[in-house]
């Protein structure tokens, strides 16, 4: 007979989380890191319960905002390269609506976390209850329907039974390599209460270990063919190359071949940005060592990226018509994008057997050492850029420059939106793999502070910093009290350039006025006088406003030695990026205006789009 145990769903759940292990560089972990969590209505009595009596062995993180939270828990599994992860729970109504935005980032950018939102109850026999989200014409829509098309898995759980099969499909797609990204399991509040009598087994030790496919021996040999043709090859790295382990393999692979690798924003740190032949960012926001390789290229490794349109100068930067593309990837919808030939497998897999394949095998020296000297001519023109002045209001490469320069290479870095994604990816010098965490997928202002702090709890050794723009900072700042909290020392560089002067710029470069976006330009009656410095502050941070690049310099060196997060604020010039490197983007300007700058604007707009190539 099978042995049971009666349990609250919720008490199963958690109980069932906790018995999730993966290893680590030999190392026995649980697979779960923790659970976020806000109570309300809708999650207190059962799940809360439930958390309460496994607090020792899954702990329970109480964060200030329902989005930050599930950011927090994201950067957790990003820097662990998706094999550790984290859940997050809210109540009905608001709390679970406000996790929605954070799923999507996790979608987006193919990272596993755990959603838990409170729901309607499934008996209905209350119905409406607080927070419910009614509609008219369907009895089964709850506001927690608006996950379906953020999650890869989701599920409502209206029985008690129903969360072992949920459970189980859950981890499926939670440490899958091609599937992974969010799951949702709507928790009816009522069930979560309810009791089953659940099979032992179910509690039972399970390991997950990330599973490694080999390529297919038609598309390999097929891969291997066309490189061997190549006279001008280029790798493409993305996040796929750090999440598969595959950065000693990619070394290997290029140092063997003599080609040269180009960085996304989520495959950037796969090389140190030291290594001669790592061309660093690639694209709208890439290098000039990338992009002149890019350009003229016979064939392109992309390797674990899905090709997005920042990569690929909205498929405009690839110029040469013979090109071929090989799409090494776990997952075959991005494998096969614009006509690759697709190599489905695991990249360590994948660079590992390629090496084997093409021994003896290089790209022309021609071709290998011109990219060497492209590289050297970046360096000298980011050193440029990055360099110390006295100017009033520095540049954020300045900023960069400073932040590189007192903290070195031995940090993680984390930003997400606005303008620094696009001038760290082309000027911050990555070392180890993961040292630099940009969230740029789903370009989510409000990412920064709270990701760090999961990349903290996943990383308490390492020191990280936080590069922000104002505007992300008013969005969502609540977590510093929560690294305070918690005892996770963060270092935040605050770039105040009093606006959102990223997108301000993209206006002006579209034509468009100066109009809401610069505080300046917004309709207002008195301009804010925000004092970030005394704001963060009362969250309980160290905080100082530092005049100078200098003097920002001397500030980041205490903040080094100080025992809890440190706010560091420097006002900016929010109409100076930089120039040197960068591709054309495909952002449509109007056809017809009554400005003359929108009808010059669209007549540039024309030509550039002549470069970009339909279908490939």
């Amino acid at each position: 007979m099978q042995k049971t145990i009666r349990l609250t769903m919720a008490q199963a759940l958690t109980r069932f989380l906790c018995r999730q292990m993966t290893e680590i560089d030999g190392k026995k972990l649980p697979l779960f890191g923790g659970v976020w969590a806000i109570f309300g209505h809708g999650n207190v009595a059962g799940l809360g319960e439930a958390l309460y009596s496994v607090r020792e062995q899954l702990p329970t993180y109480r964060a200030h905002n329902e989005q930050a939270m599930v950011h927090a828990a994201i950067g957790f599994a990003k820097a662990h390269f998706r094999r550790r992860m984290m859940a997050a729970t809210s109540s009905i109504g608001p709390g679970a609506t406000n996790m929605v935005t954070a799923a999507a980032l996790a979608h987006v950018n193919r990272l596993p976390v755990l959603l838990l939102p409170g729901d309607v109850f499934a008996s209905r026999i209350p119905d409406p209850v607080l927070q419910q989200v009614e509609a008219f014409g369907d009895g089964t829509v709850s506001a927690n329907d608006c996950f379906r098309p953020v999650s890869r898995y989701f599920d409502r759980i209206t029985r008690p039974e129903q969360i072992v099969p949920a459970l189980n499909r859950a981890m499926g797609v939670l440490t899958d390599p091609a599937e992974c990204g969010p799951v949702t399991l709507a928790l009816c509040q009522d069930v979560q209460a309810e009791a089953f009598d659940y099979p032992e087994s179910f509690f039972e030790e399970r390991f997950w270990l990330p599973r490694k496919t080999g390529p297919d021996e038609r598309e390999f040999e097929s891969a291997v063919a066309a490189i061997r043709q190549a006279r001008a090859p280029l790798v493409i790295s993305g996040g796929g190359t750090l999440y598969a382990g595959a950065s000693d393999a990619l070394k290997a692979f290029v140092e063997a071949t003599g080609i040269p690798v180009a960085e996304t924003q989520g495959g950037k740190s796969s090389l140190p940005d030291s290594h001669p032949l790592n061309m660093g960012a690639i694209g709208v926001t890439g290098t000039s060592a990338a992009n002149r390789l890019a350009e003229k290229a016979d064939l392109i490794l992309a390797v674990g990226t899905r090709l997005q349109d920042f990569t690929t100068g909205s498929w405009a930067l690839f110029d040469n018509t013979e090109k071929t593309i090989i799409g090494l990837n776990v997952q075959p919808f991005d494998a096969l994008k614009h006509r690759a030939l697709p190599l489905v497998c695991d990249a360590l897999r994948g660079l590992v057997d390629l090496r084997g394949a093409l021994d003896g095998w290089s790209a022309p020296a021609s071709w290998t050492e011109d990219a060497k000297a492209g590289k050297r001519d970046w360096q000298k023109a980011a050193a440029a850029v990055t360099a110390a002045t006295n100017a009033a209001l520095p540049s954020d490469a300045q900023v960069i420059g400073a932040v590189q320069r007192a903290l070195g290479e031995g940090v993680v870095v984390v930003h997400a939106a606005g303008g620094l994604p696009g001038e760290m990816h082309k000027l911050w010098q990555a070392g180890a793999p993961g040292s630099y965490h940009g969230e740029y997928g789903y370009s989510t202002m409000g990412y920064e502070i709270a990701g760090a702090l999961g990349a903290k709890l996943a990383k308490p050794e390492e020191e990280v910093v936080v590069m922000l723009g104002d505007g992300s900072y008013l969005m969502l700042n609540s977590e510093i009290a929560t690294s305070v909290m918690l005892g996770l020392k963060l270092v935040i560089v605050l770039l105040d350039n009093r606006g959102f002067g990223c997108i301000n710029r993209l206006q002006m470069a579209t034509g468009g006025a100066n109009f809401n976006n610069l505080l300046k330009d917004a309709r207002h009656e008195v301009l804010p006088a925000i004092d970030f410095r005394k704001h963060a502050e009362s969250l309980g941070a160290i905080a100082e406003k530092v005049a100078s690049i200098g003097d920002l310099e001397s500030a980041l060196s205490q903040a080094k030695t100080n025992d809890r997060t440190t706010v560091l604020v420097i006002e900016t010039d929010p109409l100076v990026s930089t120039g040197e490197g960068g591709h054309w983007w495909d952002v449509a300007v109007p056809e017809v205006s009554a400005r003359r700058e929108v009808n010059e604007a669209r007549k540039a707009y024309e030509e550039k789009r002549r470069g970009q190539k339909v279908g490939d």
